[in-house]
């Protein structure tokens, strides 16, 4: 059980990313990237026995970057659309920015995809894991 890190790529604001690979076991791995808290690749067996990354993912941090279809990452403050990118709650109306066409997804232009996350390594005997954490303004 190990947990090793390296550089992933640098932000368009010049932060360093860096990208975690989680080693459980022989079979089961995952490499998960503290840009946007996405699961880049998740190794496990197939039905043959043989490794296989069960994730849709891209291999460089600026795939991420450039317009991804929110492959593995966490997503917020709101999943899903908000058509128009409109909503009134409580009496008050909202205007939030488009960035799927007419509607604001997945948290918009500056979704918790494009945050970079406090990642906090954990590791006992028989299990490794990551804590990540971001404060929304």
């Amino acid at each position: 059980m190990t947990i090793h890190k390296r550089p992933f790529g640098v932000t368009p604001d010049g932060q360093t990313a860096d990208l975690y690979l989680l080693i459980a076991s022989s079979e089961f791995k995952a490499a998960i990237t503290n840009y946007g808290g996405i699961i880049v690749s998740l190794w496990t067996p197939d039905r043959s026995g043989s490794l296989a990354d069960v994730v849709l993912g891209f291999d460089h941090l600026q795939s991420y970057v450039n317009e991804h279809p929110f492959f593995g990452a966490l997503v917020g403050r709101y999943g899903n659309r908000i058509a128009n990118g409109q909503f009134e709650l409580d009496g008050k109306s909202y205007t939030l920015a488009k960035n799927d066409g007419e509607n604001h997804l997945h948290g918009g232009l500056r979704g918790f995809d494009k945050a970079l996350w406090k990642v906090e390594p954990l590791s006992r005997d028989d299990a490794v894991g990551l804590k990540l954490t971001h404060t929304s303004p």
